[in-house]
């Protein structure tokens, strides 16, 4: 098992290398692990896996109900949402199903109702269904006043895209997959069949390139010669309120969508919070994560129409994340085998449901490329330490010495975490693998404790 984050680079070349380990790369290389005759690398500019928009998200579990029929995209959620749920339940990923309400506040958006239910039958989801106020109101009775139906898809879950991510992750290097952070692109040259990476920890050598890159992915398109569509970071600004806010919301509340996204939706989540957003921001910066005062007061003022009793909680925490855009409507995915090399673009919010079939989509264009992808073999389960309220914790299950008490983090869960196949390069990452930190005191009874732990690990 091979995790770097400093030196050069293994001179030998690899096989296959995916840049970009987020939740569709980790994917990528998880699925690549399983032809053990493969070397294959998974490159990363930042310290951790699922650094980018893999860690900033909704962290809904889609069922593609509303996706554009007969896309790639509609095709792979489908696919991947399927694949996904049971990949969780062996993983001990936590899910849970509690569906979604389109919510319609006026006549327009009552009209489009129909046309949801028909466009979702041909995304092959049939379980929906149009409900007027009345029963609306039955199942969520703290929704704001005014709503004049819905429609209700019982399939949408909620799931915890941390752990997704880590675990795609895990599998891949325990399956003999290359890990290297903190290894930029920065450029790409091609010669006698083999790529050349030029990265912020020295060149690396392979023989197939998947770029998976995410909000770099049009840039790493162009060094490579194509010009096929651009990323504009649309930054989502979210609210994250206490736990005591759970019992106010049953489902996933969720906007008529409109073209820049699903909108401003109310969702529990499986930590036992409540979310609020995402805004729909294009911007130049694929840096700009910030939030800002002005996106935080429009969230509220729609939060008050859908929930009201929801801007009387407290709020635990803020945050944005950048959704990867482009001018097109579906997945940039495509292979260019003259140059053995697959390029996985545009993928939006619903790349976390669509991630495992996204990874078997474009291992098969490998092996149309020339790939030898023959006798797979399966991998080692892993399995997950559980983040989710509404499942067993290790603190339930025995006497444990307890550091973060928001959130119930046991010491051996950090100690877990500390000494895992890739374990965290700073305190965000052990706040992800943990929570320890991410509850009601966002750290300030347990920092010191939670810090003084990491420092004896020995990592900076």
């Amino acid at each position: 098992m091979t995790v770097t984050a400093a030196g050069p680079l293994p001179a030998a070349p690899y096989d296959v290398t995916v840049v970009g380990a987020g939740v569709v790369g980790s994917a990528i290389a998880r699925e690549l692990a399983r032809h053990p005759h493969l070397r294959v690398a998974l490159v990363e500019a930042q310290d951790d896996v699922g650094q980018g928009t893999s860690k900033a998200n909704t962290a809904i579990l889609h069922t593609g109900f509303d996706a554009h029929p007969g896309t790639l995209e509609a095709r792979l959620v489908r696919d991947g949402a399927r694949l996904l749920a049971g990949y969780a339940a062996e993983s001990g990923i936590p899910v849970e199903p509690v569906g979604a309400l389109l919510v319609a506040w006026d006549r327009e958006q009552l009209a489009a109702l129909p046309d949801l239910a028909r466009q979702a039958v041909r995304n092959d989801c049939h379980d929906t269904a149009l409900l007027d106020a009345a029963e609306l109101y039955a199942r969520e009775p703290r929704l704001g006043p005014g709503a004049l139906g819905a429609l209700h898809v019982p399939g949408e879950s909620i799931v915890c895209p941390w752990s997704t991510t880590l675990a795609y992750a895990t599998q891949a290097v325990r399956g003999g997959v290359d890990l290297h952070l903190d290894a930029r692109v920065t450029a790409v040259s091609r010669r006698d069949g083999s790529h050349t990476l030029t990265t912020s920890r020295g060149p690396l050598h392979t023989r197939h390139l998947v770029n998976a890159a995410g909000l770099h992915a049009d840039t790493l398109d162009r060094l490579l010669g194509h010009h096929a569509f651009t990323v504009t970071p649309r930054r989502g600004q979210l609210i994250v309120y206490d736990k005591l806010a759970r019992d106010l919301v049953r489902h996933i509340l969720l906007p008529v969508p409109t073209a820049l996204g699903k909108g401003v939706l109310v969702a529990p989540t499986v930590y036992g919070n409540v979310l609020l957003g995402p805004t729909a921001e294009d911007l130049d910066d694929k840096a700009a994560t910030g939030t800002t005062a002005q996106g935080l007061a429009a969230l509220r003022e729609k939060g008050r129409r859908i929930l009201p009793a929801l801007l009387d909680e407290e709020v635990t925490a803020v945050y944005a994340g950048l959704r990867a855009a482009t001018e097109h409507d579906d997945y940039r995915i495509a292979a260019h085998p003259d140059q053995a090399y697959v390029t996985v673009g545009g993928i939006r919010s619903t790349g976390l449901t669509a991630s495992l079939a996204v990874a078997s989509h474009v291992t098969g264009l490998l092996g149309d490329a020339g790939l030898d992808l023959k006798h797979p073999v399966d991998l080692e389960p892993v399995r997950m330490p559980n983040l989710g309220a509404a499942f067993p914790r290790p603190h339930q299950q025995g006497p444990h010495v307890v550091v973060c008490h928001c959130e119930h983090v046991t010491l051996d869960e950090i100690r877990d975490a500390l000494a895992a196949t890739i374990p965290p390069r700073g305190l965000p990452g052990l706040r992800r693998r943990t929570r320890a930190g991410a509850g009601r005191c966002q750290g300030f009874h347990c920092g010191a404790t939670v810090r003084e732990l990491f420092g004896k690990t020995g990592r900076p």
